[in-house]
């Protein structure tokens, strides 16, 4: 199988999540190409069997730059595709100190439902998705504990698919 991957990483988590997935892909035997948004032309992609879009989190959404890069793709209805999205790791709320609830933090990190809206108006039919957390303190990483495991999971979804 070949696989297109594009991110939009910032401090080099999403980075070392694409690196990760193209190790694991190759050692199952597919092709893995990786690409950041913006050495990347959305409107010229390869021909691919999966495309898999990466961004971290701002503000709650998908970075700009992976919004911007996905929205010009004009890849045909069906295509497969899978999302990944960096993410920082919960915290205690500062007045309260209590965890936030699931709800909440699906309120709060949109960057998935997002990226998954603008490619399912496209027609592209989504095979997986994945949240790779980062330390919450400096927002800038490193991954939390336990990432390389769930490329593993990811990869297993992806590869259930085909």
């Amino acid at each position: 199988m070949r696989i297109e991957l594009y991110h939009a990483s910032k401090f080099g988590n999403g980075a070392k999540v694409a690196e990760e997935l193209r190790r694991v892909m190759e050692a199952h035997g597919h092709q893995l190409n990786t690409h950041h948004v913006k050495d990347a032309n959305p409107k010229n992609l390869p021909p691919a069997d999966l495309y898999i879009f990466g961004s971290p989190t701002r503000m709650g959404r998908p970075i700009g730059s992976m919004r911007r890069f996905i929205k010009k793709v004009p890849l045909p209805p069906g295509t497969k595709y899978a999302i990944f999205a960096t993410h920082a790791d919960e915290v205690p709320d500062k007045k309260t100190g209590k965890m936030p609830t699931e709800e909440e933090l699906n309120r709060l990190r949109r960057t998935i439902p997002d990226l998954d809206e603008i490619l399912r108006e496209k027609g592209l039919v989504k095979v997986a998705d994945k949240v790779f957390n980062v330390n919450p303190e400096t927002m800038k990483g490193p991954l939390k504990e336990g990432w390389q495991e769930k490329v593993e999971v990811f990869t297993a979804q992806i590869l259930k698919s085909f």
